[in-house]
């Protein structure tokens, strides 16, 4: 876990990943991923198996494993491990096909976790800003964000394609900090990747883990100023925070 932060400064914002984070991924992609391959492999079983295997995605258990480009990489990575096994080539069109299946199918299986609109109501209330970070698309975030009416709680919604890149890249966290004229130490972003803590880090934000998705404390402490087991533990924090910067 790092230890170099400077906790002097008032945490102000707070920037959230999405998937692992304020939804369950495995709940919410699981099903929708055992949907979109066989859409996908045009009803071929043999192609369907090859596209399971090529994102490490076991279609029987519903389960991913851990170092899966579906769990940390953009939308963009994952048709880029898709385009080959369908004998195309990485393309605009493709990529919008996937993204609308994605979109379509995990908005059908949402699931998520039972007390993320009660932290951010919290948070909101503690005068904090918020915002969501995520690699998936933009429209992919808002139809989730929309469909469990949560939305209004963020001043701040950007995927990969929203035009800062995508993480570890600090484009996105670095644009939040922008728009809210804070400095980076007064902004958190709060993720369940090490892309997530990687990009705050770059950025100049403090990095909080969550241990919600599918990686585990280890992994992510040497990336991070705080692990957490969810974000229902992030107000206490932040006002464990704030007052010793008082």
């Amino acid at each position: 876990m790092r230890s170099d932060k400077d906790h002097t400064m008032t945490v102000k914002a707070v920037l959230f990943d999405k998937d692992g984070t304020l939804i369950d991924f495995m709940g919410t992609f699981g099903p929708a991923t055992t949907r979109v391959i066989p859409a996908l492999a045009n009803g071929s079983d043999v192609v369907a198996a090859e596209l399971a295997e090529a994102v490490d995605f076991n279609m029987g258990t519903q389960e991913v494993d851990t170092n899966s480009v579906l769990i940390a990489g953009s939308l963009e990575d994952i048709v880029r491990v898709f385009a080959p096994v369908l004998n195309q080539a990485y393309s605009a069109e493709l990529l919008t096909r996937v993204d609308d299946l994605f979109v379509k199918y995990s908005t059908e299986s949402l699931q998520p976790f039972p007390f993320t609109e009660q932290v951010l109501d919290e948070l909101r209330a503690m005068g904090l800003s918020l915002g969501v970070a995520t690699n998936d698309s933009e429209t992919g975030a808002l139809s989730h964000l929309n469909r469990l009416e949560i939305s209004d709680r963020f001043t701040f919604i950007v995927g990969y394609d929203s035009g800062h890149g995508a993480k570890p890249e600090p484009g996105m966290v670095s644009a939040f900090i922008n728009e809210l004229g804070l400095q980076p130490s007064e902004v958190m972003m709060v993720g369940d990747s090490t892309h997530d803590l990687i990009a705050a880090q770059k950025a100049g934000a403090t990095s909080i883990a969550v241990t919600s998705g599918e990686a585990e404390a280890i992994d992510l402490a040497p990336h991070a100023d705080h692990v957490l087991d969810d974000i229902s533990q992030l107000p206490a924090l932040i006002k464990s925070l704030n007052e010793s910067a008082s």
